[in-house]
Formats: C-alpha cells, structure tokens, sequence
C-alpha cells in the first residue's frame, strides 16, 4: 500500500490543495464533504491557511521594507554615532536582500542594489572625514594656541548678491573704507547656505557661483560653515557630492598629467568604490577655494574642450573645462577669489556672482562677545573699537577682529594697564610684541616684560613679505623661502607669524604651504623690513642708487634725515605706480614706523628712535602728490 504525505494550500477558490508524495494536486472541496466533523476540520484548516497567507504576505512586506528602510542612505547616517550591534543588522539586511536576488536569477538587480550600496558608503565616509576636517577651526595661525569649536565661535558675516565687472584698482583696505560709508539696505543680502537657491522671484537655476571677497573677509570659513553644515545634515542634503579644492594644495599638482577622476580620487580616496561623481547620476558640488592663490594658467581661450571625466590631460585643462561646464555639466561649482583674481572667469560661466563684505557693527560685536569669554572685558574691548574710525573699519575684516582681539584682550585685561593701540600701526607693532614675547614664552622659557626680538627671524620674513608683496604672491612654496633665506623651521614652528599649512597627503605629492595671517600682516613686515635695511643695513630698498656708500662709518643725523626723506618719497611714488594698490598699505605702515613713538615701541629691534625723521618733509610731498592728481 502506497502512503500519501499530504501537504495542503489554499486554491484561488478557497479550496484546500493537497499534494501527494507523487507531486500530484488533488482539491478538496469542504462543501462536496458530508461528515460533519470532518467538514468542521475543513473548515478551520480553510480559515487558518487563510489568515496564515494574509499574515505572511503583510510579514513578507514588512520586512521587505524594513529591509528598504535599513538600505536607504538616511539609516545609513544615523548609524552613524549607534554600536556597531546595529550597523550590523544593516549588513545583514543586504547580504538577505543579495541572496534571495541572485537565487532568482536576479544578478543585474542584485549588482545595482550592491553599488548603490557602495555609493552610500563612500557618501557617508566622506561626509564624516570632512566633519572632523571643519568642525575645529584655527584662528590666525595654525596649530598656534587651541582650536576651537566652528559652530561655537563662528559669527555669520555679511554677504551680498552681485557685483561689478569692473576690476576696483583701489588697495582692499580702501575698498573696505568706502564700503563702510555706503547706506545699509542698498544691497540685497544672501545667507552662506542659501547660496545656490535662487532668490525669490528668480526661476533660473544656479549652476556656478563666484564670490568675492577681500583677503581676510571670511571667504574660506564660509565654505568651511557650508560644507560643515552639509556633512551633519542640516543644509543642502539635495547635494549628493561635496569636493573641496585649495587652489593653494592643486599648485603642488601643477605638473602632473591626470583625469577627473584620479584627481578626486587623490583628493578623496574614500569615493574611489563609487560610481556616482563619474556617471553624473547624483549632485556634485566642487568648491574651488582661492583662485587669487592659483598658479596655474587657466586659458579658456585655448585650452582643449574635454568631456570624459577619465581622459588624462594637465591640471590646467581639467579645471577649465569644469569651470566652463564641459566636464560633469550637471556638477555645482562654487569659487571663491580675491576681487581682481576673480574677473579671469567668463562671464558666461557664472550664473551668480557674490561678495563677502565681512562683518557688520552687530556682528563685529557678536565676534568680540564669542572670542573673550569675560563679557566686561569684551565690552571694553568693543567700546575702543568704536573710539578710533581706522580701528573700526578694518574689523569689517574678521582676520582683524582676531588681531584685535588678541592685542586688546592683553592689554585692556592686564592690571598694569599700558599704552592702547590707535592706529593701524600701533595694532599691528603691538601684535608682532605680543607674537615674540609668545615665541620667548614657549620655546626659551622666558618671561620678559620686552620682547627677545630675533633679528634673524625678522628680517627673514621681512624679506619674504617684501619679495612676494612686489611679486603681487599671498601664499608661498618652500622653494620661495629658501630663495628668502629663510630656515623653514624657524620661521614656521618658531616665530609664530608665519602660519605653515601642511597638506595631508595619501598618494601623488606632498608639500608645504606658507602664508601671513593676513595681507595686512604681510604688509607691515614689508615696511618694518624696508626701514630696518636703512636704517641698519643702509640700503634703501625702494631706491638701491641711493643707497649709503659700503665704507661709510659715521652715520650722521643728516644723513638718517636724508636718506628717510629719499625712502618715504620713493615708496609714495612706488604706491602710485602700482594701480592695483599693491604698496598702498605698505606706505601707510611705512609712515607710522617712523614716528618716534612707534619706534619707542619697537626698542631693542631698532638701535634707537629716530624721531620723527623727515616726516615734516614728506608731507609735504604728499600734499604735493595728492595736489597735482586733483588738477
């Protein structure tokens, strides 16, 4: 006798199947069945299957989407900061989802659900290395004293929408002056995360933005607050893609023969599983910070049009055609310059042009308020902002604010009290005392009430500031410092004025980069440098014919007198030869630091006062100069 395993289902009738041991279907009808308790047994086994196919499908569902759910790249981010436990449920989920596609000769959709996975990944590890890249920030000089929180210390700054074409010739100090008289609500402001949504009004998208901006407005914590804000998901999560690009880090690279891709992957090592940037399915944002800094030859004229992201060609071409929008067409593009730097874009590349004016008088306040923790002293500080009108315009410039701060701070809080700083001159003398008392404190262990000044330190980046200021140069290679003289070492780690930038590297090049706090910065020790060569050196740097003969012995009062006359002249001229305003500042501070009582300040540097050598004289010259510009 032949047995029977009876497996049973339901038919789309309602009827119980059952399956014999021979693979046969046989249905039973519970209606066509006259024993009453067997029709009863029928009947539950119906209603069971029943209720047991419903529940199986709505389980199946559920847990389809709880797999979707686990997939999805928002439960990816908030795994972020939860126990490994539960990112491992996550993997789990997609091994489960891999297996049953492949077991159902579903290989396509099962490699697409694999790569989608991969691009999530790679999205999230990016994200997080750029939070832990921005979410400290150093002010001034790097790796000098502590870093602080950026959401904690960072003070939005002014921004607003549009711009003239023109290229303003005046120095950025004079430009920030006449900004600061122009009637407030005369322009139409933007917030920093806003800036690729259109204002109201405006339907054309936003594909390329150029935003201006002064050296030391706050152009590159803006793109730091942006990215910040993107990597922790509170604005502009429609963006799939943040790259940010240093001009300043792609001069190292300036040489080298790459594609799109090996450039980002060089930059960017944890996206190089993912397909997303190079397909141009996701949003992408390139954000080209300082293009006043580049020293590549962008020519759009020439350069060759390039549509591939993996063709291999120079650094030069890659940028240029991502700029004009052959490469990755549908990829945002932020870039931020100096104003002058800014106008070798074509027009037709932007499609919004904005300008950082740094801080208004609230947020100048706001600043000081965040930077100096003790509220009476802040107060104090903000209040001697206001006395003096330079002092109060140039902290329209956050990098000033922190200069500023950091001098004020000092002397308004000690309780010996000391002369406070009126004039730009006196600011930036009482910032360079502060710097080398630092640098006596921290590495020779010496507290002095005067500065151990270090002759060789100074006149090296005096040199260097004076050098790359002619060259029209912000940032400088080692290379530029040796050329200088300058022991990098020294000046990096020890003097604490110049600020070293070292680029974490992971695979084609590494190098140093190098620059002043701030142009201002620059500047001064431009000026403090040319004084110092006359004034111990005898050489008049501005103008080497009349420099003091080599066998010269007694240095006169006269021809001090004289030769300071000859060097205020010939910086004025010099200042008026440049148009862009290159030597303006220079001038300025060259002026103050021959006043005596800066000279007071600067003793042991200087051999000695000079009074107020030949200032009387150069007046004149000036309102000589000024005289016959006006006629």
């Amino acid at each position: 006798m032949e047995e029977t395993a009876a497996k049973t289902s339901l038919s789309e009738g309602g009827k119980v199947k059952e399956s014999s041991s021979r693979g046969q279907m046989q249905e039973w009808d519970p209606d066509a069945v006259s024993d009453p308790f067997t029709k009863s047994q029928q009947e539950d086994l119906k209603h069971i299957f029943q209720v047991l196919e419903e529940k199986i499908i709505t389980f199946v569902k559920n847990e389809l989407k709880t797999f979707k759910r686990m997939l999805s790249p928002d439960y990816q981010e908030n795994f972020e900061s939860k126990e490994d436990e539960e990112s491992e449920v996550r993997e789990g989920a997609l091994k489960m989802a891999l297996h049953f596609l492949r077991n159902m000769k579903l290989k396509d959709l099962a490699d697409k659900l694999q790569q989608n996975e991969l691009d999530i990944v790679c999205q999230t590890e990016l994200k997080r290395n750029l939070k832990n890249k921005y979410q400290s920030v150093f002010e001034g000089i790097r790796k000098q004293g502590r870093s602080a929180l950026l959401d904690k210390v960072y003070t939005e700054v002014y921004i607003t929408e549009g711009g003239s074409g023109k290229v303003n010739e005046e120095h950025e100090v004079r430009q920030i002056e006449l900004k600061s008289k122009r009637p407030a609500g005369q322009e139409t402001s933007i917030k920093c995360s806003d800036i690729f949504k259109p204002l109201p009004g405006q339907d054309k998208s936003i594909r390329s933005v150029v935003t201006k901006g002064v050296a030391g407005i706050g152009k590159t914590v803006s793109v730091q607050k942006f990215i910040l804000d993107w990597a922790e998901g509170k604005e502009n999560q429609d963006i799939h893609f943040i790259f940010p690009l240093l001009f300043r880090e792609l001069n190292l690279m300036r040489e080298k023969q790459l594609s799109l891709m090996d450039l980002l992957h060089h930059f960017f090592t944890e996206i190089k599983q993912s397909t997303f940037p190079s397909q141009g399915k996701c949003k992408v944002l390139f954000i080209c910070d300082g293009l006043d800094e580049c020293r590549l030859q962008l020519d759009f004229q020439n350069n060759e049009s390039l549509t591939d992201v993996t063709e291999v060609t120079s650094l030069d071409v890659l940028l240029t055609n991502v700029i004009k929008g052959k490469l990755l067409p549908s990829a945002l593009l932020w870039i931020t310059s100096r104003p002058a730097a800014a106008n070798q874009i074509p027009p037709e590349c932007v499609d919004r042009v904005t300008e950082v004016q740094g801080f208004n008088d609230p947020q100048k306040e706001e600043y000081f308020r965040k930077r100096i923790s003790d509220q009476n002293l802040a107060s104090r500080v903000v209040s001697h902002i206001k006395l003096s009108r330079s002092l109060h315009i140039m902290c329209h410039i956050p990098v000033f604010c922190w200069i500023a701060a950091t001098v004020l701070a000092v002397i308004l809080g000690s309780s010996g009290g000391g002369q406070i700083p009126k004039t730009l001159t006196e600011m930036y003398t009482y910032f360079l005392i502060f710097q080398t008392k630092q640098r006596s404190l921290k590495f020779e262990n010496v507290h002095d009430l005067d500065p151990q000044w270090n002759q060789k330190v100074i006149f090296g980046l005096g040199k260097l500031a004076y050098e790359q200021l002619e060259k029209g140069n912000l940032i400088f290679y080692e290379q530029d410092l040796k050329e200088s003289g300058i022991d990098v070492r020294e000046a990096a780690v020890c003097s604490g004025i110049c600020s070293q930038i070292f680029q974490e590297e992971s695979g084609l090049y590494q190098g140093k980069v190098f620059c002043f706090v701030h142009l201002s910065i620059q500047e001064y020790l431009a000026a403090l440098y040319a004084l110092l060569m006359l004034i111990m050196k005898r050489k008049d740097l501005i103008s080497p014919k009349q420099a003091l003969r080599k066998g010269f012995q007694l240095w006169e009062r006269r021809s001090v007198h004289k030769s300071m006359i000859i060097l205020h002249k010939s910086a004025m001229d010099k200042a008026l030869e440049h148009e862009d305003g290159r030597f303006d500042l220079f001038l300025r501070f060259l002026l103050g630091l021959s006043l005596e009582s800066n000279q007071t300040l600067l003793h042991g540097l200087l051999q000695r006062g000079q009074n107020q050598m030949g200032n009387e004289e150069t007046i004149s010259y000036i309102k000589e100069k000024i005289g016959r510009a006006h006629v």
